[in-house]
């Protein structure tokens, strides 16, 4: 065919000879329009002849993330043939494919503009030779056309350039304009629609419609048509290819194809012909590539050397190696070729497909780009190490030490970290081979942020690779901070004993390479996995040589961090005066070191400390104050942490609802924050508060629920508390066997955990329980044997508690000397500890006892102290 060419719907027609009178040349739809009907919507209300969509009445359509096969033009198409059939453009629709994209054969304005007019005026009219003119006839046509028929709609198909249609829009506001485009084509007088790939549910929906209701392979593996969406990266025409195929080979697994897409480039290389037709991903992307300038085309490449597909404007600058201002130009060029897409005004992302597209370019370069890419990747490493750095120097610096100025203070240093976390931990993965000492930087400077943040398995990930690039390079201390880094994070996620041995390799290492910092800091890191086992005793041991070694160095900041560790040890043997000492010491450091940080954790745990002792004011005093603090800066979860100390504090003082909503509020902080053995702990709290105002449904539902969160985070015996605390309410409903059950499930825990504290409280629940089924023998076996035990421990209060369900069981199995002699014991111990409601209690049931056996006397005694009684306010 010689001479020049263009497409009106469908047929092709010399560009410079007579063209048909075609004024209703809209190419068919094809199928059902899946997943745009926000965006069909769109369109129709910017097509409508009698809305006001603009001057022109023009709508450009162009894609997000510039990706050929999105599927702008069968929107389009759909669009215009719904607008048609609602009868808005009697005066006629027309269709032309500008093949803007194509290597050859791309239709020039004049081109169109000629095709356009025969089209108009018929194929044997004389139309002008010169372009003024022919633009001229062009509009006045149209404009003659919408006042004696109405309205027109022009379709533009494929524009790479603003220029192609700018002479063929008409004068006319009247008509309609729809233009797709690879660009956006912003200096046009039109409204823009981005056009993004479909949703994952939609695109696998586009491969059910197109194999049909009679192909039952969609229905047969769910699952897997939506793995193969996915490797399609929800591209429309990766789509209809993927499905061609299928609808070609009907014995064909979806399984099988996916196995087969699971290579990149067989993604990248998608491709369908049935001898009519083809269509490929590759060979559309290498459309819109070669329209690139130079500088586009080189950052397009360079933008697979970046460790994710998201890219800032620093890392576009260091790629180019252009100051920013220019970088961005080039980026921004990108964004409107629709190659990349905008995330802000200095963030871009490349589809998936596009990203593949950019490393095969890379891969197949000449030398010279070779070389490129290699100083292009050196300066983005270099990039990425230095400001991790800057910002990793926020967030343990203390008043008075000097930080980088990249970031204006810690906050700005936190989301710049929380931005690139995926970039960064991917530069940790991807350097190990190739340059092992960006590996062991970045990863140590990336640490603290991962652990506050509580990221603990990209901590782990990010640990793992650096001890290997530092035994790589015969970093020993590089090898002792990734050891302790990573037995950090392994505690993090409850895996104890990998946790431990990482810390017993890093301190020994520091300690040969003569490295007391990193020793002291080892032992702490090793103290807290022991903590984890519940071997409390060792790990006591291993914070007191770290505070000897902090000590010796003159690290106070060290000492303060092992000092609040060593007080939660101590708490959990029960040494409870020793662990509020070494919390208020290790305050005091933080607070001489203008530690906030460490501040406010100790804090925290001094809480929890005075509780065990009963000085719950000051309990609540010093959790609500944590609380408050962490709300104002933003740490969600420590101000969990310090929900769930201030709950438990409240009830010690009977402010039950104010208990409830502490705790709750921590649960649901847990939950937002993905812990959940955190989580676990705030709802035992949540349900002890519960049972105390008689919600015992909710409080069977919150316990029942932390029992098994524990139970699936392998933590037995927090399982066993919370199996303890779910006893309660279920006897409090009278399901004394389910009751029962779970207290017998508790003790059997803590007698193999090796707690005799808990197991008290287990027994003196079961023995409260069974009272329930008159089994008053079990019950006062078991109370006396809570007694005991709890005597051991030096709790008195408790012992007082199962000394009251003691005088419980013999009074009801008539018992009743030693009943008296119980609830006598029991009251005299509430008074010395101070617990009054206790007291009053115990006088209930002591009054009980006295009536049975008659003691009138004693009990007039008994009623006149219950009635000088005062009960405590609930404040």
């Amino acid at each position: 065919m010689g001479g020049d060419y263009v497409e009106v719907a469908g047929d092709y027609i010399a560009g410079s000879g007579p063209a048909p009178h075609a004024l209703a040349s809209l190419p068919a739809v094809h199928g059902v329009l899946t997943g745009r009907d926000k965006e069909l919507e769109r369109l129709l209300a910017l097509l409508d002849p009698t809305s006001k969509s603009g001057p022109t009445g023009t709508v450009v359509m162009s894609a997000v993330a510039g990706l050929a096969g999105v599927g702008k033009t069968t929107l389009a198409v759909h669009a215009a043939h719904r607008a048609i059939d609602r009868g808005w453009f009697p005066g006629g629709h027309l269709f032309l494919d500008l093949r803007g994209y194509e290597p050859t054969g791309q239709v020039t304005a004049g081109q169109a503009l000629g095709a356009l007019l025969r089209a108009l005026c018929g194929a044997d009219a004389e139309l002008p030779t010169e372009p003024a003119e022919q633009a001229g006839l062009y509009r006045s046509q149209l404009a003659a056309l919408g006042r004696e028929k109405g309205p027109a709609l022009l379709v533009l198909d494929s524009a790479s350039s603003a220029a192609q249609v700018q002479t063929l829009l008409p004068g006319w506001s009247g008509h309609r304009v729809l233009v797709t485009s690879r660009h956006t084509l912003a200096s046009l007088p039109a409204t823009l629609i981005d056009l993004a790939v479909l949703e994952p549910a939609d695109a696998a929906a586009v491969i059910t419609n197109l194999l049909g209701a009679d192909d039952p392979r969609p229905g047969r593996e769910p699952l897997v048509l939506a793995e193969l969406a996915d490797r399609c990266g929800f591209l429309p025409l990766a789509l209809q290819i993927t499905a061609a195929n299928l609808k070609a080979d009907p014995q064909r697994s979806l399984l099988d194809l996916v196995d087969e897409l699971e290579d990149e480039q067989a993604q990248l290389a998608l491709s369908y012909t049935d001898g009519e037709q083809s269509q490929a991903v590759r060979a559309s992307f290498e459309l819109s590539y070669r329209r690139l300038p130079v500088e586009q085309a080189m950052l397009f490449r360079l933008l697979s050397l970046n460790p994710t597909p998201q890219v800032s404007l620093e890392a576009v600058t260091a790629l180019t190696g252009q100051p920013p201002r220019h970088a961005r130009q080039i980026a921004v060029g990108l964004a409107q070729a629709h190659l990349i897409e905008p995330v802000t005004e200095e963030r871009w992302r490349i589809h998936d497909l596009m990203r593949l597209y950019s490393a095969q370019l890379a891969k197949t370069a000449d030398h010279d780009d070779l070389a490129d890419q290699k100083e292009a990747l050196g300066r983005l490493l270099e990039h990425y190490r230095n400001t991790v750095a800057a910002a990793d120097g926020h967030l343990g610096t203390l008043p008075g030490q000097t930080v980088h100025t990249r970031f204006g203070n810690r906050a700005e240093a936190l989301a710049w970290l929380e931005t690139e976390q995926a970039n960064l931990v991917n530069v940790v993965s991807l350097t190990v081979a190739t340059h092992p000492s960006t590996t062991v930087s970045v990863a140590e400077h990336l640490a603290v942020f991962l652990g506050q943040r509580r990221h603990f398995d990209d901590a782990i990930t990010v640990a793992r690779h650096a001890l290997g690039a530092a035994r790589h390079l015969d970093d020993r201390h590089g090898e002792g901070t990734a050891l302790s880094d990573l037995s950090g994070a392994l505690r993090g996620v409850r895996r104890f004993e990998e946790a431990l041995t990482a810390g017993a390799e890093a301190a020994q290492i520091f300690r040969e390479t003569g490295d007391r910092q990193g020793e002291g800091l080892a032992l702490n890191a090793y103290g807290n996995a022991l903590q984890g086992t519940r071997r409390f005793e060792a790990a006591i041991a291993a914070y007191h040589r770290a505070a000897e070694v902090f000590r010796e160095d003159g690290h106070r900041q060290g000492e303060g961090v092992v000092l609040d560790s060593l007080g939660r040890a101590l708490g959990e043997v029960r040494r409870f005066q020793e662990a509020i000492d070494a919390h208020m010491r290790a305050a005091d450091i933080f607070g001489e070191m203008g530690d906030q940080d460490g501040g406010r954790v100790a804090l925290i745990n001094l809480g929890a400390a005075l509780l065990e002792v009963r000085r719950f004011q000051e309990a609540i005093t010093a959790s609500a104050r944590a609380a408050d603090i962490f709300r104002e800066t933003g740490d969600r979860h420590s101000e969990g942490q310090a929900l769930t100390n201030l709950g438990a504090a409240l009830q010690g003082v009977r402010r039950f609802e104010e208990a409830i909503t502490a705790s709750a509020q921590a649960a649901e902080i847990f939950h937002e924050t993905g812990d959940q053995h955190s989580q676990a702990q705030a709802l035992t709290n949540l349900g002890a508060a519960l049972l105390e105002v008689r919600r015992f449904q909710e409080a069977i539902t919150a316990s029942a629920e932390a029992a098994d969160i524990f139970h699936e985070t392998g933590d037995h015996h927090s399982q066993a508390q919370a199996l303890n605390n779910l006893g309660n309410p279920l006897r409090e409903v009278k399901r004394f066997e389910e009751a029962v059950t779970a207290h017998a499930q508790a003790a059997e825990i803590f007698r193999e955990t090796g707690d005799r504290h808990g197991e008290a409280q287990a027994l003196n629940n079961f023995g409260y329980a069974v009272q329930g089924l008159r089994r008053f023998e079990e019950a006062v076996t078991a109370h006396a044997q809570a007694v005991e035990m709890f005597r051991e421990s030096g709790d008195r209060h408790s012992a007082a508690q199962a000394l009251t369900n003691l005088g419980n069981a013999l009074l009801k199995g008539r018992e009743l000397d030693q009943a008296i002699d119980a609830y006598s014991q029991a009251i005299g111990v509430f008074r010395e500890t101070g617990d009054k409601h206790g007291e009053n209690v115990v006088f209930n049931n002591l009054a009980s006892a006295f009536l049975k056996v008659r003691r009138f006397r004693q009990l007039r005694e008994v009623w006149r102290a219950v009635m000088n009684w005062e009960q405590p306010r609930d404040r």
